[in-house]
C-alpha cells in the first residue's frame, strides 16, 4: 500500500509509523517524491569472487547492492573455486562479514566444480551456511 506517512526514528530504529507524527525530533527529513521501503533482496547475483576479482567482488557487488536498495544478496556460485565444499563456502562467507555492507547468503553448487558428474554434500554445505544449493 502507498501512503505519505511519517516515520519516526529512534536510535537506529523504526519507533513509530503514523499519519501524522507531531512528537519533539532532532532533525526531520523531508522524503516528498520519494518512497520508503524495506530493503529489497536480489536472490540472482554475480559477485563472481573467488576468482574472477576482475570481472566483481563481494565489496563491489556489495557496494552495488546498497546502493540500490538492496540489503540482502544471494551470489550464484559460479567462482572459481567453486562453493562446493566447506572451504570455498566458509570463505565467501567470512569475507562477506569482513566487507560488512549487507546480508550476503550464498548459493553452493550442486555438483563439484559445477561439471553435474559428482553431488556435493548438500547437508554440510547447508549446516555451513549455504542459503541453497543451485
Amino acid at each position: 500500500m502507498n501512503e505519505k506517512m511519517d516515520v519516526k526514528i529512534e536510535d537506529g530504529k523504526i519507533a513509530k509509523i503514523e499519519k501524522s507524527i507531531n512528537d519533539t525530533v532532532d532533525r526531520v527529513i523531508d522524503c516528498t517524491g520519494l518512497y520508503i521501503m524495506p530493503g529489497m533482496i536480489d536472490m540472482h547475483c554475480h559477485l563472481r569472487e573467488p576468482g574472477f576479482e576482475h570481472k566483481e567482488t563481494i565489496e563491489t557487488g556489495a557496494k552495488s547492492a546498497v546502493k540500490g536498495g538492496f540489503t540482502t544478496i544471494c551470489p550464484m556460485p559460479n567462482t572459481k573455486p567453486t562453493p562446493d565444499n566447506l572451504e570455498t563456502l566458509t570463505w565467501i562467507i567470512n569475507k562477506a562479514k569482513e566487507v560488512n555492507l549487507c546480508n550476503v547468503l550464498p548459493f553452493a553448487s550442486v555438483t563439484k566444480g559445477e561439471k553435474g558428474e559428482e553431488l556435493v554434500n548438500f547437508e554440510e554445505l547447508l549446516k555451513a551456511g549455504a542459503v541453497r544449493i543451485f
